[in-house]
Formats: C-alpha cells, structure tokens, sequence
C-alpha cells in the first residue's frame, strides 16, 4: 500500500492520467508478448514448412491439440469462461460495475497463445482487449478511484490493447469509443490517447514501427468507384451470414454438454478443414500479406486443392471457398476449447472477400488494383460486422500505412455499414447480450434504463390482507397507516388483486358492512404485473401501456414482493441520466 497511498495525494483526473499512461505501457506490453508468443509457437511447430510435401499432416493435428491445452487449462487452472473477450467486457460495463477479475490480466493470453499458435483459426485481438480491460479495471480499483474512472480506465486498457497490437492508436480510441464505451465525454478522451499513443510507442520499440500489412498501393481512381461500391455491398450482405452463421454454429455446438466430446468433434472437422485450405491456419495474416504482394498462388502450395489454382476461375474459387470456411473453422476453434477472437477472421475473410470481387472484376474484362481491394475489403466487412464504421476506416489506413486510399475506404466502409443495417440492428458482439436487455448503447435514455436496477425500487410499505378477509379488517388498516392501496394475497402469500382505498372509502363508514363485505368485493385487478428481475425498459413500456401510477411486483410463482411507482421510478431515471451525462 506504501507505493499506491502517493497517488490518494493528487486529484483524481491528475490519478487518472497518470494511470492512463501506465495502463497503456501494459497493454502494449500485454500486446508485445502475446504477438511473440504466438510467433514463436508457430514458428517451433512449422517453420516455413508449410509447402513441403507430406507436411499436410500438421494441419489436420496441431490445432486440435493447441485446442486441448487452452481447454486444459482454463478448466483446471483458470476455472472460469474465458471466450469471447469484447462481448464480456460489454458486459463487464453493462452489468458488473466495469468490474474483470484479476486473472483477466494474463489468462487469456497464456492461452490464446497457445490456441493462435498451434494453428486455430481465430485472433488474436479479442484476448488481448480482454486483457487490457482487465488492466485498467484492476487498476482503477484498487488505486480506489470512482466507477465512472474506473470504466474509463477500462476503457484505456483495451484502446491500449488494440493500439498495441496493430501499433494503431486512432483506431484504438476508436474501437472504445464505437464499441465499448457508451459515453465517452470530451474530457474521457484524453486519457484514452494517452494510452493508445504509450501503447504504441512500446509496441514500435520492440516491434518497429513497420505497419502490419506495409504494401505499395495503385493511386485512387474515379473509375473504381462503382467497383467499390459493389465491394460494400458485399461486403454489407456477408457480414449477415459471418454474424448469424458463427451465432448459430456456437449455438448447435454448445448443446453438446460433454466439454471433451466438442473438443474431439471440433478439432477433427477443424484439422480437415485447414488440411485442404491452409490460409484457415492460424490468424491468416502470412496468406494476407502474400495477397498484398499478388502471390496467391504460392500461398496455396500446399494444399491438396492446389489443382484449382492451374485455372482462372479456379483462383477465386479456392478463395471464395475459404472466405465461406473461415466463419466455421473459426466457431469450431472457440466452441472446441480454443481461445480467440473474431475481430482477426473479420480482417482475413475481408481481405479475401476484396480479393475475389477484384479478381473476378479483372477476368470479366475491368482493371481494378487487386491489393486496393484487399485492403478495402477488410475495412468493409469490419465496418459491417463490427457495425464500427469509424475503427474500420481508420484501423486500415494505420495498418497499412495506406492513407492515400482513405476516399475508397470511407465510400465502402459507408456502403457496408448502411447495407448491413437494413437487416440488422446488432453487431457480433451486441447481438446475443442484446437480445436479453443488458447492452449499454450509446443512446443515453436507452443506457439508462439498462443501468437501473428494477429489484432496488420495489417498496413493500402497502399494507397485506387476505382475501377472504372481512371490511372490518381493511378498516383496522387504514387506521394504521396512510397508504393509497393494499396488497391482496391469498393464505399461500400470492398475489391475488389490489384495493383502492379511495374508492372503498365510501363503505369504510358504514358499520353495519363491516362483516358483510369482504376485500374480494372490493378487489381489482392491476392493468399489468410486474415481474422481479424484469428489465427495466419492459417495465417502462407497462407504465407507459397502462398509465398507471403503481404496479405490482410478483416473482415466478405469483408471490406478492411490493409496488413500483411511476413516481419513484422518474426519480430513479433522472438521477441516473444526470450521472451518465456529467462531464468529468
């Protein structure tokens, strides 16, 4: 505690900039090591061996087996669910208090190293945001700073981390801001460059400063554009088929209970796959840069399918057949035990899905710069499927150092995303926890009412009675209390109706009632239940339906828990607007 007490000393925006740097230097770090250690498992296990006949056989079992040793682990060693990174810190902002468990810090990428670099087909870039949040939220809590500091720093760790990892620091601000961060004020802002720019330069020093995929690029031209717009528009159409497709698959895998039994199934179909398409091993990147130089062919050297490549159309069919395997290979690669994400498959099937469009444009007679398009291709489909227009552009202009071709990239990036939003709301990571009401959104009445907590304003100060109970008994209430309703239950204590007390008021006076009505002549029933646990917006909708002042709150089997006022739950809105809506 004697090196953190210095920091109590300084305000906490000087604490958070200070942290911010230091989160960054992490992340970059994180990055830096998770790179090497993939690299270095690859190059042990395969060399450059990849085209020598009879080496087939790696294919068809080292990913399997980097599979089951990331199973092994995170079952015994880690002992909780590592997968799917981004989608979990949504959650972690959503629901958990910007809370990641400190493991976060170096368990998924101990083990997305050895899934990535036993050949799974999955990326890189998903753990290694998992791990920069899981930085900044264990920093920022125990430094103690607020939650709303603490989610920022959260927020540093992964734009660290993307930063680091494609030594990109707009696109890792970016990436937060579109993806992670639901309300990121101006003021936010300059811790998150803090650490994008200190993750960089970390990354730079021990990576160099080289862009990921350096290429020599055709100048932009006019005539391209209606070929661009083609390419968003496909780009728009199978990013709804990489979303729903690895949704599903993840879905029919997961109803296979035995964890074993999916390892086996997956890794078999897997090795087939990658054995007769080898750009599906690993991350894909050495096939994307051998695109980027118009080797193509070379890169499918070894595969058995080699045959295809003697023809023209042969060429983009290959590729068009492992832009449609991707998505699978990379679902059975994360159901199977594997670690890894789906932010480097989105970058690989967009390059490949360029390089088709541009392929077959030529052999139909057009004269379009393949490399452009490939390029162009990944910004398209990551504009689509990550439904992040801006981190698309921008992270392929970085990487690339191709910031000449930043009109084609706007123009498809734009296409894309508006054609894929005409089908869906949702990307990748937002769409399943979507679809069970804890996603925070950048629209700040719908991030409201996702924070609030329905449970916290459930009162229980109205009064119970038993609905065979005679009026003498409602009488005996109100003397006692100034409620406006009671709660009628029956002798199991569930929920039956409601007494208006201010229509019964006329009978409260007349004795000789007394023992002649019971509550069930003067029961009602409410316009609408409550349910506990219900999410917030759906108990909005009730109120705004019925144009009630209060409901009911009842659990699964009808027992009666209280009220919720409309009264209490504006108040409980609009404190929590005010929160979210304060600049620091």
């Amino acid at each position: 505690m004697r090196l953190i007490n210095p920091l109590y000393r300084i305000s906490e925006h000087s604490r958070l900039l200070l942290l911010s740097f230091i989160i960054g230097v992490l992340s970059g770090c994180a990055a830096v090591v998770l790179d090497g250690a993939i690299e270095q498992i690859s190059h042990f296990l395969i060399g450059g061996r990849t085209g020598v006949p009879g080496e087939g056989w790696r294919f068809l079992v080292l990913p399997g087996v980097g599979m089951l040793i990331s199973l092994l682990l995170v079952r015994y060693v880690v002992r909780d669910n590592i997968g799917h990174g981004v989608t979990k810190v949504l959650l972690a902002v959503s629901r958990n208090e910007s809370k990641i468990r400190p493991h976060n810090m170096w368990s998924s990428v101990v083990t997305s190293s050895f899934t990535i670099g036993f050949g799974g087909s999955v990326g890189a870039e998903a753990p290694i945001v998992y791990t920069g949040a899981a930085i900044g939220s264990n920093i920022g809590r125990v430094c103690g700073l607020s939650y709303r500091n603490i989610t920022i720093l959260l927020g540093c760790g992964a734009a660290g981390a993307i930063a680091g990892i494609f030594k990109a620091p707009l696109a890792g601000v970016l990436f937060t801001m579109e993806i992670l961060l639901f309300n990121v004020s101006m003021n936010s802002m300059l811790p998150l460059l803090i650490s994008t720019i200190s993750a960089t330069m970390v990354s730079c020093i021990f990576r160099g400063a080289t862009p990921v995929f350096a290429c020599t690029l055709t100048p932009f031209a006019l005539d391209n554009v209606p070929f661009y717009i083609l390419l968003g528009i496909a780009a728009g159409l199978f990013s709804l088929y990489f979303t729903n497709g690895t949704l599903w698959l993840e879905d029919k895998l997961a109803h296979i209970r035995s964890p074993y039994l999916r390892w086996l199934l997956c890794a078999s179909v897997l090795g087939l796959l990658i054995f007769l398409f080898p750009p599906l091993y690993g991350q894909g990147y050495d096939s994307l840069n051998a695109l980027l130089a118009g080797r193509e062919i070379a890169v499918e050297s070894s595969s058995v399918l080699a045959f295809m490549m003697r023809s023209a159309w042969g060429v983009p069919l290959f590729f068009l057949l492992v832009l449609f395997f991707k998505i699978i290979t990379m679902t059975l690669t994360n159901s199977g035990g594997g670690v890894g994400g789906t932010f480097g498959p989105t970058l690989f099937a967009g390059a490949i899905l360029g390089f088709v469009v541009s392929r077959c444009m030529n052999l139909l007679g057009a004269d379009v710069p393949e490399q452009n398009f490939v390029l162009v291709g990944m910004a398209a489909l990551m504009a689509a499927v990550m439904q992040s227009p801006m981190t698309a552009i921008f992270l392929i202009a970085e990487i690339s150092g191709g910031y000449g071709l930043l009109i084609p990239l706007i123009l498809c990036a734009t296409v894309s995303f508006g054609t894929v939003r005409i089908f869906e709301r949702y990307s990748i990571y937002t769409k399943r926890i979507a679809q069970s009401g804890d996603l925070l959104t950048h629209d700040n009445d719908q991030a409201v009412l996702t924070l609030l907590n329905t449970n916290s304003l459930i009162r229980d100060k109205y009064p119970k009675v038993q609905i065979d109970a005679p009026l003498r008994d409602i009488v005996g209430i109100v003397s006692q209390s100034d409620a406006a309703v009671l709660a009628v239950i029956d002798s199991q204590g569930r929920f039956q109706g409601m007494v208006d007390l201010a229509a019964a008021r006329k009978y409260l006076f007349d004795t000789e009632l007394y023992d002649k009505l019971h509550v069930y002549n003067l029961m009602e029933t409410p316009p609408e239940y409550i349910y506990y646990g219900e999410k917030m917006d759906s108990v909005m909708m009730k109120f705004d339906r019925t144009g009630a002042w209060r409901l009911p709150v009842i659990d699964e089997n009808r027992r009666y828990l209280g009220f919720i006022s409309k009264s209490r739950l504006l108040t409980a809105y609009r404190a929590e607007l005010k929160e979210i809506s304060m600049q620091d």
